[in-house]
């Protein structure tokens, strides 16, 4: 650090111990007077000084700050002026032994969430691979074909329509691709301490009985296959508790006048007196006394406990949160290397296959071999993918979706594009005309 700067901040630590007091309080009997319960006031701050906002605004030191001798003496009366002003404290985090402990949630805690994974999946006794039949689907024909390019260059306002009006269709091959998806749909569970404030309402205490272990506590899904998420309080795990933030008075000391219920006037700096237009004038704004009531305490020099909301009592529980969520993967197999698969998963396409069970069964007799390997991957990963969660219900579908590959010459360009789709999407990659020089538009 330079020695001029280390100087000045020398000088500032010993302005602030001058006039600490003067920034404090400018009329300390006035304000002793005003306030009718100094001893509560101070008795419920457990941290007195550390509650203390001192404002240098108010004080003569800014008076011998502001004449800058040095740009250091400025950055540092800046950086006192910033972090005094009053802010609304945060609510203090409670205590490690302010919560109880019961069996099966030892790991749970206040901030944090833990449960651990739930049972393993037992298959009904009785469980056999029930029967699996597929229907077939359809192809597009070349009228077909060439409308969908129609309607591809139609949406691309760049593309010139003389390709797709002129192209010579030399052969469709028309086929198949199929799409296979696995849905599990997922129920996970955490638990944490919570606390709100008590106003008499109904406690389940553990003397109604001991806390149900976290899977055990019945839960629903609204609606199958469809995210949601329910909080529940655990049974039995309720108790009263004395507010941990105020100490079980229901109020703070005010923090913005520190417990005096009135703040210096902001206008005429605590003198009760401005300029005016000949001579010094009565400050309108605190009609000459130099103080206002604080705005945030109405004058009380307290306000009420953020944490209890007054109440001075806390209600601590146990709150389960369960998930629901599903999660999905994808298969496709029958697609050429031109055309990628999420184009598939995206299209429209006929449902050959569908099935739902709490676990499902590999499609195994299809008659694409690839169809069968991707099924049985699926579901073999899905079965151990996620230990923490239980596994409600699963769905796989298998559908066909018609894939035309379109050969066609167009003056002296040769290519093919690609007809995917109930909806007849187009995939062309090569059309001739891509840029403005054949746009349509011109």
């Amino acid at each position: 650090m330079p020695m001029d700067l280390h100087q000045d901040i020398n000088q500032v630590n010993l302005r602030l111990g001058l006039h600490l007091n003067k920034a404090m309080d400018p009329h300390p009997l006035s304000s002793r007077a005003m306030d009718p319960h100094p001893l509560s006031s101070r008795a419920m701050d457990p941290h007195p000084l550390n509650n203390k906002h001192m404002d240098l605004s108010m004080s003569p030191l800014v008076e011998e700050l502001t004449d800058p001798h040095t740009q250091g003496q400025m950055c540092l009366l800046r950086m006192y002026l910033t972090t005094s002003l009053p802010k609304a404290p945060a609510p203090s985090a409670p205590p490690p032994d302010m919560f109880a402990h019961y069996s099966g949630y030892e790991n749970t805690q206040y901030g944090s969430s833990f449960v651990p994974p739930p049972p393993p999946y037992v298959p009904p006794p009785s469980s056999q691979m029930p029967e699996q039949h597929f229907q077939q689907s359809t192809a597009i024909t070349d009228e077909q074909a060439r409308d969908a390019m129609f309607q591809f260059v139609s949406e691309h306002c760049c593309y010139g329509k003389a390709p797709a009006q002129e192209m010579e269709i030399k052969d469709v091959v028309p086929s198949s691709a199929y799409h296979y998806s696995l849905t599990s749909f997922c129920e996970s569970r955490k638990t944490e301490w919570k606390y709100e404030p008590y106003r008499g309402q109904p406690i389940d205490s553990p003397v109604n009985g001991a806390a149900p272990p976290p899977w055990i506590i019945p839960a629903q899904p609204s609606q199958m296959f469809s995210d949601s998420q329910t909080k529940i309080e655990v049974p039995h795990t309720a108790n009263i508790k004395p507010c941990h933030d105020c100490l079980a008075v229901g109020y703070k000391r005010c923090y913005k006048c520190c417990g005096r219920g009135r703040v210096r006037c902001s206008r005429c700096q605590g003198s009760g007196l401005v300029e005016g237009m000949e001579q010094r004038e009565q400050c309108t704004d605190c009609i000459g006394r130099g103080w206002k009531m604080c705005d945030i305490c109405n004058g009380h020099g307290r306000v009420k406990c953020c944490t209890c909301l007054g109440q001075a009592q806390l209600k601590t529980f146990i709150e389960l949160t369960v998930k629901w969520e599903n999660h999905v993967s994808n298969h496709v197999v029958g697609t050429t290397d031109h055309l990628p698969p999420e184009l598939i998963v995206k299209s429209e396409g006929t449902e050959i296959f569908s099935q739902e069970l709490p676990r499902v069964w590999p499609i195994s007799n299809f008659f694409n071999q690839q169809v069968n390997v991707g099924s049985k991957r699926l579901v073999d990963e899905h079965s151990n993918k996620w230990p923490a969660k239980r596994i409600l219900l699963q769905r796989q579908q298998l559908r066909a979706v018609p894939v035309s590959e379109v050969h066609y010459q167009w003056k002296e360009t040769s290519s093919r594009f690609w007809v995917y789709g109930h909806d007849h999407k187009v995939y062309a990659p090569d059309y001739p005309q891509q840029c403005c020089c054949g746009c349509n538009i011109l």
